[in-house]
């Protein structure tokens, strides 16, 4: 393979057209090739393994999240949201320990934690309609319970 290296990166790049992809999946390959080898040193198919490797590797590149990110000139709708200090982070975790558990963990789960109403329904085992009730009854108490506290 070690002769064969600057004739897979070629493959690599050719794949992927960017040089340092191309030899971020040749590693990928050889590692592969390298925990399979002693299976498929014996037919002759190695250089054939390498470049199926080559074609999966960078599929499943592409199909990682962090690849679905674009650039764009456009700014977001809205800035966003200022980080709390550590004083009102610590009033507003106080706040929330105050709900009854059901209402503190929707509203952890689906303000703190980004969940849909439909995976916080699931993650609980209670109708998305109670998800929606029990959070609608915790975002209530906590206004009044954060306004008690900006009074006092």
């Amino acid at each position: 393979m070690a002769a064969r290296q600057q004739h897979l990166r070629r493959i690599a790049y050719a794949i992927c057209g960017d040089w340092h992809r191309a030899d971020d999946l040749l590693q990928t390959a050889l590692t592969k090739l390298y925990l399979a080898w002693p299976r498929l040193h014996r037919d002759g198919r190695e250089e054939a393994y390498v470049r199926t490797i080559l074609v999966r590797a960078d599929i499943d590149e592409h199909r990682r999240p962090w690849r679905r990110e674009r650039s764009t000139n456009a700014p977001p709708d809205r800035p966003a949201p200022a980080l709390l200090g550590f004083e009102e982070r610590a009033t507003l975790l106080d706040a929330i320990r105050l709900l009854p558990d059901m209402q503190r963990r929707t509203v952890l789960l689906r303000h703190w934690l980004g969940l849909s109403v439909e995976e916080t329904a699931a993650e609980l085992g209670i109708s998305e309609g109670t998800v929606k009730s029990h959070t609608s009854r915790a975002l209530h108490s906590l206004r009044s319970l954060l306004a008690e506290d900006r009074t006092s």
